[in-house]
């Protein structure tokens, strides 16, 4: 460690800074003064060279503490060693996949990786925000990360509207995940700069679940559907009732007959318990599919170090090729399964016939994404039209 030596005897101080072998002389040292030394004693008084020592003693004192020199390594800052602490929303109950597949695990490996910089606490169901508040909970920091849907905020996210565009054919969930991130990095649109995104991963194709069997166009006529987002307008453009709700809401709902039917991913038969207030599946894949986000409050991320978000970008693509992106595939299977098997659920599969009047009537909703996107300069149909050769070149790959 860097020493500071004084010594003071009478009208003299004697410095000796061994931070950079600095020796100053003020006044006399016994006999053993040089000519400089005699110098100054001669030109300042015996009470200023008093006064002036001290002086000295504070400045040197307080200097030689803060010098990050002196050949040696300046003891790290309390700050360096500091966990910085992330609360995360999302509005799954705390069973589900989406908690203890990848936000728990997820959450784990950042933490290894940063040497515990970095801690991510989760709040599943809705206990910190509510599933449509999230993503401006977390702009706003009320949450400092947060899992939820981009349709949860109708008309937030105008440009991402066309990854749940109906038409559109994703025969998985990694493949409407894969042609959702790979969009998202390529257009980068001003929507989602607001905060950090991390990852984002899709439902993939949905269906429609009913209370009574649903197996022609007429057949939802007037029905109330519980619906989000672009879900709606397709439900509307059919004839249905949409009625706008989170997925929390779904069940209550359908138990009370609030709502007839839910559009949907297969998963939530068992994973939100909705095949115990249905009983008719028609296979709809044409018609849905959800885009998720995982993202991080701005400030938050800026005040991190550069090596410590990189870690994070890296153990988050790691968790989107591994985990989220075909999150929703086995869920979706299972979940059909368990329906079918354990609580009688009735699957409809529709002609190509009745499938061709449907996509009809739903196809002029990509035009209405394309004038939409045009009237904000945007070049909307080259967007569509890329989004659907990345689907139909990961279908083909998958």
């Amino acid at each position: 460690m860097p020493r500071l030596v004084i010594y003071l005897s009478g009208d003299f101080a004697f410095f000796n800074d061994s931070c950079g072998g600095l020796l100053l002389y003020l006044g006399q040292k016994n006999k053993r003064e040089d000519e400089n030394v005699k110098a100054v004693s001669r030109k300042v008084g015996k009470g200023l060279r008093k006064r002036l020592a001290w002086v000295l003693i504070t400045v040197l004192l307080l200097g030689c503490g803060a010098l990050t020199g002196c050949g040696q390594k300046s003891a790290p800052s309390a700050a360096e060693g500091k966990t910085t602490e992330l609360k995360l929303a999302h509005f799954w109950p705390a069973t589900h996949p989406v908690e203890t597949q990848l936000i728990q695990p997820w959450a784990k490996e950042i933490n290894q990786v940063t040497n515990g910089k970095v801690k991510i606490t989760s709040y599943p169901g809705e206990t910190l925000l509510k599933a449509n508040d999230i993503y401006d909970g977390v702009v706003k920091g009320v949450a400092d990360a947060g899992v939820s849907c981009f349709s949860y905020t109708r008309g937030r996210f105008p440009v991402l509207e066309v990854l749940e565009l109906p038409g559109i054919t994703y025969e998985s969930s990694r493949v409407g995940s894969k042609v959702a991130w790979e969009t998202i990095q390529s257009l980068n649109p001003k929507e989602v700069q607001d905060t950090k995104l991390l990852m984002v991963f899709t439902t993939g194709p949905g269906d429609l679940y009913t209370k009574t069997p649903v197996t022609k166009l007429e057949d939802i006529k007037g029905m109330e559907i519980r619906a989000t987002g672009l879900s709606a307008k397709t439900l509307a453009a059919l004839g249905a009732s949409p009625v706008g709700m989170a997925q929390s809401e779904a069940y209550e709902a359908l138990s009370k007959g609030v709502v007839k039917g839910n559009l949907g991913p297969d998963e939530v038969l068992q994973g939100w318990k909705q095949a115990e207030v249905t009983s008719h599946l028609t296979k709809t894949p044409f018609l849905y599919n959800t885009l998720f986000f995982v993202t991080i409050n701005k400030t938050k991320w800026d005040a991190l170090e550069a090596e410590t978000q990189q870690a994070i970008l890296q153990v988050s693509q790691k968790y989107f090729d591994q985990v989220a992106s075909s999150l929703w595939d086995q869920q979706n299977e299972n979940a059909l399964k368990w329906a079918v098997e354990q609580k009688g659920m009735q699957v409809i599969e529709l002609s190509p016939e009745e499938s061709q009047r449907w996509i009809m009537l739903v196809e002029p909703i990509q035009k209405e994404y394309v004038n939409a996107m045009n009237a904000m300069q945007i070049n909307g149909q080259q967007i569509l039209d890329g989004v659907k050769a990345l689907a139909a070149k990961y279908n083909a790959e998958m």
